[in-house]
């Protein structure tokens, strides 16, 4: 009888380490997540990570994430993967990272109502930016947070009878009247001068999910085309009118179930789809030390 003999079954040399899956735990029932079990210099090498964490930035609109040690050049590479960065006319940036604002705040620097409003960014741009990467640097003891609204949920709550009025309704955002308005008469028409007030829908559909925003702020002035027999009867259905459909529609912003609320804490990370949220930071700090630095990414034209 012939022995037989058992060929061992190939085995890897090394075994499969399975990749990373981020860890997203929704923050309200409205929108944000907390993110874990990830590390933003290695998303800003990663494609498969990247894709992972922009599918979440468009389920959830904002991601959060602690303790996220990452050079300033990670923090660059990691918003460029989204597009193209942009700077900030009137806020400084690094040195270095010109595409990288620095928004400190401390005992030099008086408040400034800008950021203390619900707005979504740069929406005086015929562009206005996709989204941001925002790094906490120093933060105070407590104070300081920063809110977020899903703005998607902000329409789709709307009465019907006010989707109905809104529709086709455009509207126009200034930088003059907000960051210029500080300035001396000739610097703030120079502004202007570089960025005319753009026109945009005061309902946009957001370009990868189709989703309808309500999509004006505390940038926007007023409508441009309003002024309809539709519309008026008599002056007063115009001003204040107008007006007040626009601070109604403004006002959506501060509802709390449209919102979610982050507590900063130094190396915390938030990223957002500016398109689909507005923002809050509140100045409740001072004279404690706030230190943030923000990478915007060019967005497209709303439509």
């Amino acid at each position: 009888m012939t022995a037989t003999t058992e060929i061992p079954s190939a085995r890897p040399s090394v075994l499969a380490t399975p990749r990373p899956t981020i860890d997203a735990r929704p923050l309200t029932c409205s929108l944000g997540a907390e993110l874990f079990g990830v590390n933003l210099g290695e998303v800003s090498r990663d494609d498969a990570l990247f894709a992972e964490l922009k599918a979440l930035l468009l389920q959830y609109k904002v991601v959060f994430l602690r303790d996220q040690d990452i050079t300033r050049a990670e923090h660059v590479a990691l918003a460029e993967r989204f597009g193209p960065l942009e700077d900030h006319p009137v806020v400084s940036s690094d040195p270095e990272y010109p595409m990288l604002v620095r928004i400190y705040k401390d005992l030099n620097s008086a408040p400034e109502p800008y950021e203390n409003a619900y707005h979504c960014d740069a929406t005086w741009r015929e562009n206005p930016p996709m989204g941001a990467v925002l790094r906490c640097i120093e933060g105070p003891p407590v104070g300081g947070d920063t809110i977020w609204v899903n703005m998607v949920e902000a329409y789709t709550k709307l009465p019907q009878t006010i989707k109905d009025r809104i529709d086709g309704l455009r509207a126009r955002h200034s930088i003059e009247s907000t960051f210029g308005a500080r300035l001396p008469i000739e610097e703030r028409h120079g502004l202007k001068e570089r960025f005319p007030d753009p026109e945009h829908p005061v309902v946009r559909t957001h370009p990868e999910t189709g989703e309808k925003v309500l999509f004006v702020n505390s940038f926007t002035t007023h409508f441009v085309n309003y002024h309809t027999p539709d519309n008026i009867r008599c002056g007063v259905d115009y001003a204040p009118g107008a007006a007040n459909l626009l601070t109604y529609l403004i006002s959506q912003a501060t509802i709390p179930e449209y919102q979610v609320r982050w507590r900063w804490t130094p190396n915390s990370v938030a990223i957002w789809d500016n398109r689909s949220t507005q923002h809050y930071a509140v100045q409740d700090y001072f004279p404690a030390v706030r230190k943030m630095e923000r990478a915007g990414i060019i967005g497209d034209r709303p439509f």
